[in-house]
């Protein structure tokens, strides 16, 4: 008889059960904040092996690959989208917490290494990959009773992308608007960085980011191009009650004509020794300021 049983304690099978109980919740817990973006995502070291030849799938045009808990439990809850397959292992549908056949498509129960097939040995999907058709198109002449929307000039790194829809939802914008050309398309990365804001959002592409900005214009909207170099602070050139902000790619910022477009250009006061951020911070500040302007 162990000492436990002897003292009248309870077995060594029960703490240890116990304990994997609380380890579960401490890994939900850690997941869900990193699905939030409030820590980082580990480094993938070692999902590494491989990654040297491995080649990804052809896809099709209309083919997306979406993965993540967060990114395909809102997939999965947007009426938008058309859905074609899940695949998930069987942890990670318990941790998606869905009814598999209420969801009207076909899910697969695979390992981790069949989704790293396709995705890849560095992608964190968790153990659920989502395939779908990507979200329909907007128009600009839909954005009409939107007070604020964010404009993009060829913003290339999804990751900035993804964080900056982040920011666009929680401040309530209209939409994300983007070039076509020199701008991430729907993807996975996209999705998996924007962690559920690409289903809450608009991501609309347009051809001529000009002709756009023009007809935005048209629309009633102010548009305000960020700049390190605007001759005015932001807080001090908004106008009017429709407010379209424009920031520029990472390194270059705004091209010539966008700048030549805008209704005006801005910059963001920094007293500090660095004057510049990344796109993504810039542009959250940015709506923070554009929303306390149409609130008052």
């Amino acid at each position: 008889m162990s000492k436990d049983n002897k003292s009248g304690g309870k077995p060594a099978t029960d703490k240890s059960a116990k304990d994997t109980h609380y380890a579960t919740l401490r890994r939900a817990h850690r997941d869900a904040k990193r699905e939030r973006g409030e820590i980082p995502t580990p480094a993938p070291q070692k999902r590494k092996r491989g990654a040297d030849d491995w080649k990804p799938p052809a896809l099709a045009p209309d083919q997306v690959f979406l993965y993540g808990l967060h990114t395909v439990r809102a997939a999965l809850e947007n009426p938008e989208r058309r859905n074609i397959r899940l695949s998930v292992t069987q942890n990670a549908l318990a941790r998606l917490e869905i009814d598999a056949e209420a969801i009207g498509i076909p899910v697969d129960m695979v390992s981790p290494h069949d989704i790293d097939r396709v995705l890849g040995p560095e992608a964190i999907h968790q153990g659920v990959m989502l395939e779908t058709r990507p979200l329909p198109v907007r128009r600009l002449e839909a954005l009409k009773d939107s007070p604020l929307l964010l404009v993009l000039d060829q913003v290339t790194d999804p990751h900035n992308v993804g964080a900056i829809m982040r920011s666009a939802v929680a401040f309530n914008a209209g939409a994300v608007i983007t070039t076509q050309r020199h701008s991430p398309t729907e993807s996975g990365v996209l999705a998996k960085s924007a962690s559920g804001a690409l289903e809450l959002i608009p991501y609309i592409q347009i051809t001529n980011l000009s002709d756009a900005l023009g007809e935005l214009h048209k629309l009633g909207f102010f548009t305000i191009g960020l700049d390190s170099e605007g001759p005015a602070a932001l807080e001090g050139t908004f106008s009017g009650g429709r407010i379209a902000l424009v920031l520029g790619s990472e390194g270059k910022g705004l091209r010539q004509k966008t700048r030549e477009t805008v209704s005006a250009l801005a910059r963001l006061d920094m007293p500090g020794a660095i004057k510049s951020l990344n796109v993504s911070n810039a542009a959250a500040i940015a709506l923070y300021a554009a929303r306390l302007h149409l609130k008052a």
